[in-house]
């Protein structure tokens, strides 16, 4: 199992860069940038790809939305160039809250767009002359929607690779379908080993059905929130792992329409999400936080004594994850640092 973390994009790219070298000379195999509203993802990891050699990079997420298909691909060529082939394309759709309040596009057919957007940048990647006749997406611009002027082109480059990886965040039954049929590698969010078969076992396999046998085998990459100890208050340290849980659960989205809602419910905690999305729409953030149930906060996380957490990696490892990006509790750089140590040691 691979052990990976997410680059923080608070700080400096010189203090991040300087701490991920670190990382990667204690045997980091993968590092994530995310994109939010924050900075753009790929200054950061063409930061990276200048002063690290072996860690792979990856965007997580680049939303489908904020970026021309075309674009998303010769933005993933130029990274895989700067890294001599070693960045995964991670692409999500994001929510309605960032794509229409950032980017002020409208939020439409998440899973069309994904898949059209993946097609075109296998073709680019492929230097072929992008020709592209979708539901969504139609390249070039057909006459009657712009100058008639518009020629299919293909790139001027050559890719290090003509598949770069292509990782797919999702998380509704549809979306994991598509993703076990398109993707090499799928993020799912708060993976509970025990309930990950009951809850996404049929989509994962209606995918896999259709799935090209030259994407291999696919890859899971899961988030997971890790403290190392034999006398840790875990109490006090699943309690600071509750208010993540909670904005998901509770607050990313309106009442009816929140995808990290939907899981828990599928989850089996459909009383406890109804009531997690009441306080915290209410404004009740620390009551939201407290009504997280206990075994989804322990199952989802790894805290505890180097026994138990080696038990969750195999448990994690059983249920089909093929690499852990931990989010060390342990903020400073010398507690990521021996997180990652002990992590690859337990899982090696």
């Amino acid at each position: 199992m691979r052990i990976g973390t997410q680059a923080s994009y608070s700080g400096g790219f010189a203090q991040t860069a300087a701490e991920v070298r670190d990382l990667e000379a204690a045997g980091l195999d993968l590092i994530s940038v995310a994109e939010v509203y924050t900075f753009d993802a790929v200054s950061q990891l063409g930061y990276l790809a200048a002063v690290t050699e072996r860690v792979e990079l990856l965007s997580g997420i680049f939303p489908i939305y904020s970026r021309t298909p075309a674009l998303t691909a010769m933005t993933a060529a130029g990274l895989d160039f700067v890294s001599n082939g070693r960045f995964t394309l991670g692409l999500g759709a994001s929510g309605p809250q960032v794509i229409e309040g950032w980017h002020g596009v409208p939020y439409d057919a998440p899973l069309q767009r994904t898949r059209e957007v993946v097609e075109i940048c296998r073709q680019v990647w492929r230097r072929e002359r992008l020709q592209h006749e979708g539901k969504k997406y139609t390249v070039p611009l057909p006459a009657d929607q712009g100058t008639g002027l518009g020629k299919p082109l293909k790139l001027i480059n050559t890719p290090v690779r003509d598949r770069i990886p292509v990782m797919l965040a999702a998380l509704g039954p549809k979306n994991v379908e598509m993703c076990a049929e398109i993707a090499e590698a799928w993020e799912p969010i708060f993976f509970l080993p025990e309930r990950a078969q009951s809850v996404w076992g049929e989509a994962l396999a209606a995918g896999k059905a259709k799935r090209a046998p030259e994407l291999g085998e696919l890859q899971v990459v899961n988030g997971v929130s890790v403290a190392i100890g034999e006398n840790l208050d875990e109490a006090a340290l699943l309690d600071r792992v509750r208010p993540g849980l909670a904005l998901y659960i509770g607050g990313m989205g309106a009442r009816g329409k929140n995808f990290y809602n939907d899981l828990a419910v599928r989850y089996g905690y459909e009383q406890e999400a109804k009531t997690i999305q009441d306080l915290y729409l209410d404004g009740k953030k620390d009551e939201a936080a407290a009504a997280v149930p206990d075994e989804l906060v322990r199952l989802t996380s790894l805290i505890g004594p180097e026994s138990w957490v080696a038990e969750r990696i195999a448990a994690f490892r059983e249920a089909g994850v093929t690499t852990l990006m931990v989010q060390p509790l342990d903020g400073s750089p010398e507690g990521r640092l021996k997180t990652v140590e002990t992590m690859k040691r337990l899982a090696g």
